[in-house]
């Protein structure tokens, strides 16, 4: 399909499209990573993170990431949890196929020792896609460091990767885009504020860490930003971790400018988020140019 393109990405279909990424066609939808390495989001209920760890056992990940597969959804996007690498290595040395886009989660300082090492090992077990976990992302913006996020970036290239960045902070990707950022694409938080713990228009400064319940601090800012975004755009956290329905969530993010969204799914929960998907896919309407 051609960058640009307005209209819907595929004609209506009872599958789950893909677009593209350089040379890399991955799903519309991607399998979010946080429920497999069972850190859920789930705000001040700690018992929950417990309870994904007892749920996803190797065992039921595995379950898990082939049951995405035959749905359609052929990517993962997870981080460096060291369990939960293996499990996925493992799962690919038993036959599966699914795709990886992983972010190290490597200190990175002016040396990028560590940096460079950790994308260095990752590429070498074969990830499809690397990107900057969107907490480095944000602590660099911060800090005034684009100069250390551009080069986050270059090391992936330069290990033959295709290379994101990840944010939580829309001033992440303002400063991408201001300073030429050779990203090949951009994963960026967004979701709307109608739900119950959403946060109060006095609150939405805020850095996101200081409060549970959002991850996109201005959906509207959000949307007119990415609007003139010529990249692709995952957009992740479109759930609010978990307070707004699927059916809602997932017609904002393509309406609105995604070029594909990320989704944590246990199990018993793919089959019908897929058709969410779809349905989603076949009555897109949005002013946004597909980029992916």
């Amino acid at each position: 399909m051609k960058a640009g393109a307005a209209s819907s990405p595929n004609p209506k279909s009872d599958t789950l499209p893909k677009g593209k990424i350089g040379d890399l066609p991955i799903s519309r939808m991607l399998l979010g990573g946080n429920l497999l390495t069972h850190y859920t989001h789930s705000r001040d209920l700690k018992y929950v993170y417990n309870l994904a760890a007892h749920y996803n056992t190797e065992e039921k990940i595995h379950e898990t990431l082939a049951l995405a597969e035959e749905h359609g959804i052929d990517t993962l996007s997870i981080h460096t949890h060291p369990w939960s690498m293996n499990v996925i290595q493992n799962y690919r040395n038993q036959g599966g196929k699914i795709k990886w886009i992983v972010c190290p989660t490597a200190e990175i300082d002016d040396k990028m020792e560590a940096y460079s090492e950790h994308v260095k090992q990752i590429v070498d077990i074969g990830v499809d896609a690397v990107y900057l976990w969107g907490v480095r992302g944000d602590q660099l913006t911060t800090n005034k460091r684009i100069d250390l996020l551009g080069r986050a970036v270059e090391i992936a290239k330069e290990c033959g990767a295709l290379s994101g960045v990840g944010a939580h902070d829309l001033e992440a990707i303002k400063q991408c885009e201001k300073n030429n950022v050779d990203a090949d694409f951009y994963i960026k938080t967004f979701h709307n504020h109608n739900y119950p713990t959403a946060p109060k228009p006095e609150e939405i400064k805020k850095p996101y860490q200081e409060f549970p319940g959002y991850w996109c601090a201005d959906p509207k800012e959000t949307i007119e930003v990415m609007s003139r975004v010529k990249k692709p755009w995952i957009a992740f956290k479109i759930m609010a971790a978990g307070a707004i329905p699927p059916k809602e969530a997932f017609q904002y993010a393509f309406d609105n400018g995604a070029d594909h969204i990320l989704v944590g799914m246990f199990d018993f929960e793919i089959a019908e988020d897929t058709k969410i998907a779809i349905n989603a896919l076949n009555n897109v309407k949005r002013t946004r140019p597909w980029y992916s």
